[in-house]
């Protein structure tokens, strides 16, 4: 670790001033300019990723009842609504394989190239 004894936070400070000391005026001012407009980049990149999510409603929806209904009509209402719910159930597992495929494909076609 030969390398190690030569570094000093001392010695690089004094060569950063010396440095700095034999910098004409121009070039102050577009150091300044640089800092300048990169700060303006990175601030408007933070501002940017910033955003609220908008309020979203949730609506739910009631069916009113008769009271006076018989459990036979309650049965064909729940076969209706079974019917319903297996049909929406159905759609959605089709939804799913789709996109499994697709990922699939992806996958297979990822492995052929190595990765």
């Amino acid at each position: 670790m030969r390398i190690l004894r030569h570094l000093s936070p001392l010695r690089a400070y004094r060569d950063l001033r010396l440095f700095l000391s034999h910098r004409r005026p121009h070039q102050w001012a577009f150091l300044g300019l640089a800092v300048t407009i990169t700060g303006l980049w990175i601030w408007a990149f933070v501002h940017d990723s910033h955003f609220e999510r908008p309020y979203k409603r949730e609506i739910i929806y009631v069916q009113d009842w008769r009271l006076d209904r018989t459990d036979e009509e309650i049965r064909a209402q729940q076969k209706i609504d079974e019917a319903k719910r297996q049909k929406e159930i159905a759609e959605l597992e089709a939804r799913r394989a789709k996109v499994q495929a697709e990922f699939k494909k992806l996958d297979d076609g990822l492995t052929a190239w190595g990765l």
